[in-house]
């Protein structure tokens, strides 16, 4: 045990007299192991951040959701030829038929109409604010969305079903209006001449990402934003159900389907013209064609730096060897084994490619602190298991590109290299 500590010591303290002695050479050859480990480290942290933030929308838009639309989510689910305009042309789901799903669905555990009007404005006082996504929605819609109120209150079910002038406003436009967000609740603002009152502040979402921002909308009930607008043209209408407990969405998405097509009169020989789209399986396929992208690509500029840094390693231990071969040879004269020299030598290789690597996972740390405070809209952290990975490959590369000069000077003749000058 203390030959073996013996020996990771001395090497270690050789891998750091290297640095020291021949700082740019050995900043040179380890800059391609410190760029690969660089590439390594920071697409997987970003694409384990990006899961586990691709998780926390996904509770957010709500479990087994599915929406029915006019489009069809997936691509070529109607067939490559599907044109366009088809889905253009069909009808807007409407707030009657809403009515008729709620009392005809046993599979949904709650049934919600959603209207989002994009780009409106909102007046309070001498300020407006635009580009206001609103949601008008019906009461069951908090129960399908994780929608979390910070100061005050969300909208009763009296203010849904009576059309209160109420609402609940987004985190940035409250910060826009008001300075503070927080002061917004109990203030009275202005919508195409009508006065509503904010009751309840939304909690920051920290970025939009996929599903509905909230965090420059506001959320208001249906029947008052139809007092308003024509609800048929005035933005997207959206009917959004969800699963009951042990319901799978596939039996949802049949019932909807069925329900639909009896609503709308349609022949077994018409097509549907509307679609009951999967989010979650929407999202996730989304989100799996990017990660596996960026994973692919990731790797392929981290696989070359590595190689490129792997010559450069088996470089220095080339320069090394030769160096040391006086060395070599008295430290075999005085009964080491080739084993020890073997050993020693790849030791020292492979703590040269960690401190490559750990100046790499220093640079990602400084990245991704940098992207947190403000370039994403995700945090990016890097979890324990990434670490651990990249120290690995470094070893591993460390002991590869080492392999073949330490053998050299394990197999010297201890004569020959003492007389080397």
């Amino acid at each position: 045990m203390f030959k073996l500590l013996s020996i990771l010591w001395n090497s270690f303290r050789l891998a750091l007299q290297e640095l020291r002695v021949n700082k740019l050479r050995t900043f040179l050859s380890l800059f391609g192991v410190t760029i690969g480990i660089f590439c390594i480290i920071g697409v997987l942290a970003t694409i384990d951040s990006l899961k586990r933030y691709t998780k926390t929308r996904m509770q957010s838009i709500g479990a087994k959701v599915v929406w029915i639309d006019k489009w069809n989510y997936s691509d070529g689910a109607d067939g490559p030829n599907f044109p366009w305009w088809k889905y253009y042309k069909r009808p807007a789901n409407k707030y009657s038929e809403l009515l008729f799903l709620k009392a005809n669905s046993h599979q949904a555990e709650h049934i919600s109409f959603l209207l989002q009007s994009f780009n409106l404005s909102a007046d309070y006082e001498s300020s407006t604010l635009s580009n206001i996504s609103f949601y008008a929605v019906t009461n069951d819609f908090e129960k399908i969305q994780d929608l979390k109120i910070q100061v005050g209150r969300y909208l009763s079910e009296a203010e849904f079903n009576d059309g209160a002038q109420v609402c609940v406003i987004g985190y940035k436009n409250a910060e826009t209006l008001f300075g503070n967000p927080v002061l917004a609740v109990g203030k009275r603002i202005s919508v195409n001449g009508k006065k509503m009152t904010i009751v309840g502040l939304i909690e920051s979402q920290g970025g939009g990402g996929f599903g509905f921002d909230f965090d420059h909308g506001i959320v208001i009930s249906y029947k008052f934003f139809a007092t308003m607008f024509n609800t048929e043209y005035a933005g997207r209408n959206l009917i959004i159900a969800q699963a009951k407990e042990g319901v799978e969405i596939d039996g949802l998405i049949d019932e909807l389907r069925g329900n639909m097509r009896q609503l709308r009169r349609l022949s077994p020989q018409q097509v549907d013209n509307f679609t009951v789209n999967d989010i979650s399986k929407f999202f996730g396929t989304i989100i799996d064609g990017f990660m596996e992208k960026l994973n692919l690509g990731g790797w392929a500029i981290a696989g070359l730096s590595l190689v490129v840094g792997a010559f450069g390693v088996a470089n220095i231990m080339f320069v090394t060897v030769r160096e040391r071969t006086s060395q070599i040879g008295l430290k075999k004269a005085l009964g080491a084994k080739s084993r020890t020299i073997l050993t020693e030598f790849l030791l020292e290789s492979a703590f040269l490619c960690v401190i490559g690597g750990l100046v790499g996972l220093f640079f990602v740390w400084v990245l991704t602190l940098i992207l947190s405070s403000g370039g994403m809209n995700f945090p990016i952290t890097i979890a324990p298991n990434i670490i651990f990975l990249a120290m690995s490959i470094c070893i591993a590369l460390g002991i590869l590109s080492g392999i073949i000069p330490a053998a050299i000077a394990a197999k010297m003749d201890p004569v020959v290299a003492i007389r080397t000058k």
